[in-house]
């Protein structure tokens, strides 16, 4: 089940998420979550963010409403960790 997925099985599965939407290079499987996202990655401009929302939508089968979503979701690559593990919690 996608909910009982540990942290760190999050993290990579995001990670995934943002290197095969934004079509980043193979460096960026070396993202820690404190890796800075919005405003770092030139490929995450406001298309790319709609598009990564989508990817992990139907990665984590989930249904992410827009007053849900926040611009500090991408602030790191953590903080997007966090947002989606506190949603697969509900």
């Amino acid at each position: 089940m996608v909910a009982d997925l540990s942290r760190q099985a999050i993290v990579d599965a995001v990670r995934e998420v943002l290197i095969q939407t934004l079509a980043l290079s193979p460096q960026a499987r070396e993202m820690s979550e404190a890796t800075p996202l919005f405003g770092a990655l030139p490929e995450l401009d406001s298309m790319g963010v709609v598009l990564v929302l989508t990817a992990l939508e139907d990665r984590f089968d989930l249904v992410l409403n827009d007053d849900d979503i926040d611009a500090q979701w991408f602030d790191t690559l953590g903080s997007l960790v966090d947002a989606i593990q506190e949603r697969l919690s509900r």
